[in-house]
């Protein structure tokens, strides 16, 4: 029976010293190349950083080692030989595993039977059980084998990525925006993971816009920019400024604060409190805390410690909770729905771009009627397709996302362009509350700095925004006054400029102590 994995020796003698090597990979699409003649070389033990902004063509290539997209035309070698991989499959079979930014689970299975899915048959699911367990533990990543992918956080999907892709001691690890969801703390140990990883000769390709990251973790860095190699670094001997250039033509704006007076109280949450929706829910207790307008309110925490749940108690999606347990401009608003609060100048961003943030299968424009149906988009009945396509439009270019129009299916979007849609789509509405969760998850440097700075912007308007995020920087470049939640409680605030990583980052794990500056009342969680 033919092998999967089809090897083809080359006439050419190749250099069997590297791990991987691409030579010419070319992938086109209708609208864009997304490669253009991209070469590349991983050698054994060796961390290797793809960098590039969003749209650059890194996850296409990634795709294309792991045999999920076919190249139009090049070359890929492993362990020097000319190989073409025609699936996942054949890739594991090589030793080839990735974590990808979008994830492929299954909401209705476990985590133990998701990650069965790419294993033997005669797999053992409770001895299987057993090592997910340790390996979570092991690297730091919390993680029950036991619950259904449906009850798990955007974070908490990722943790089950890596773990899958760990157990399978691979020779290559494909890591796309691997630390998003992790404390400072499980950042450094899963950096000790991949370092001894690569001490034992497993090679490494690391995806992430985290200019920091990069320079301490890699070894080397190839750029990419519109689908082209524009040079290769040792990140080590580079600072972030040139990185930044290297990878957008240019440093990042600076993002700009003007510190102003909070207004009145726009969202009021006192003593909210819910059960356990669902066996692995977290439950809240007595969440407490105000969003006044023109302030900035960052919440830090570690992926599934109550945020999913608190969202959906604000948003309207989950409306269990006491009707004056949520106020809005001072309006009961506990047992109203999403689509009262919209209507009430409430904007929300949730973390799921797919899926929840947008419809892949829809278009842009029509992706708007998510939360733009109003008089001007819809009338008596019939919606009005000039009026979205326009507003489409004008939202991709302000925001500059790189899509095909307002006809091109969300779907096609990279990640970091549907979040620059999504957060845009929102911000045009100019809400009185918006609650945005993970708002640069994925998004490069330039697009990350264009984000905060139009949530400052709407902040400066008189908005009062909630900005949920694991990006301890982002929260402390833009926020007013800072939460943290653990174990389904809130901790009191603190105004930013009083507040430290390194605070934060204990809070984070479940303890507030008392004796921080600016905090009143601070208790052991």
């Amino acid at each position: 029976m033919a092998s999967l994995v089809q090897i083809k020796i080359s006439l050419k003698k190749r250099d069997m010293s590297s791990r991987l090597e691409l030579k010419n990979i070319t992938k086109a699409y209708p609208a864009v190349v997304a490669n253009d003649a991209v070469g590349l070389t991983v050698m054994p033990g060796e961390i290797h950083a793809v960098l590039g902004e969003n749209g650059a063509g890194k996850s296409t290539l990634m795709k294309i080692i792991y045999g999920v997209v076919e190249a139009d035309s090049g070359q890929v070698y492993w362990n020097g030989q000319e190989i073409k991989v025609g699936s996942p499959l054949a890739a594991r079979q090589l030793g080839i595993a990735m974590v990808f930014q979008h994830f492929s689970l299954f909401d209705t299975l476990t985590v133990t039977e998701n990650i069965a899915l790419g294993l033997p048959a005669d797999t053992k699911l409770d001895a299987l059980a057993r090592r997910i367990a340790d390996t979570a533990t092991q690297y730091g990543l919390d993680l029950e084998p036991q619950r259904h992918v449906h009850t798990l956080s955007v974070g908490e999907c990722q943790r089950v990525e890596i773990v899958r892709a760990l157990l399978a001691k691979p020779q290559l690890l494909i890591l796309d925006e691997p630390t998003s969801v992790l404390t400072p703390q499980a950042v450094e140990k899963l950096f000790e993971t991949l370092r001894r990883l690569a001490a034992e000769g497993c090679s490494i390709l690391y995806i992430s816009h985290k200019l920091d990251e990069i320079r301490a973790l890699c070894h080397s860095c190839t750029v990419m920019r519109g689908g082209k190699v524009t040079g290769v670094c040792d990140p080590r001997q580079e600072t972030e400024a040139s990185l930044s250039r290297l990878m957008i033509g240019a440093e990042p704006p600076a993002v700009e604060r003007h510190r102003q007076p909070a207004g009145a109280t726009r969202l009021s949450v006192q003593k909210l409190s819910l059960k356990k929706s669902h066996p692995f829910a977290i439950e809240l207790h007595d969440i407490e805390f105000d969003l006044r307008a023109g302030e900035i309110v960052g919440l830090a925490g570690v992926s599934g410690n109550g945020q999913q749940e608190l969202l959906a108690a604000l948003s309207g999606e989950d409306t269990r909770a006491a009707p004056d347990s949520i106020l809005l401009d001072g309006v009961s608003a506990g047992r109203r729905n999403a689509a009262w609060r919209r209507l009430h100048g409430l904007g929300f961003v949730p973390e799921e771009r797919l899926g929840r943030g947008a419809v892949p299968e829809l278009s842009l424009a029509q992706n708007l009627l998510l939360s733009h149906q109003t008089r001007a988009t819809v009338r008596h009945g019939m919606v009005r397709y000039g009026v979205l396509d326009r507003l489409a439009a004008s939202i991709i270019e302000r925001f500059r996302v790189k899509a095909g129009g307002p006809q091109a299916m969300a779907g096609s979007l990279s990640g970091g362009n549907l979040q620059k849609y999504i957060i845009g789509r929102e911000i045009v509405r100019a809400p009185k509350v918006l609650l945005v969760a993970q708002p640069t998850w994925g998004v490069d440097v330039g697009a990350a700095a264009q984000i905060r700075a139009e949530l400052l912007a709407l902040r400066d308007a008189g908005c009062a925004l909630l900005v949920i995020s694991e990006e301890l920087d982002e929260l402390f470049e833009i926020s007013d006054r800072l939460i943290v939640m653990a174990k389904g409680k809130i901790s009191p605030s603190i105004d930013a400029s009083e507040a430290s990583m390194d605070l934060i980052g204990r809070w984070m794990s479940g303890l507030w102590l008392g004796a921080a500056p600016g905090v009143q009342g601070a208790v052991h969680a």
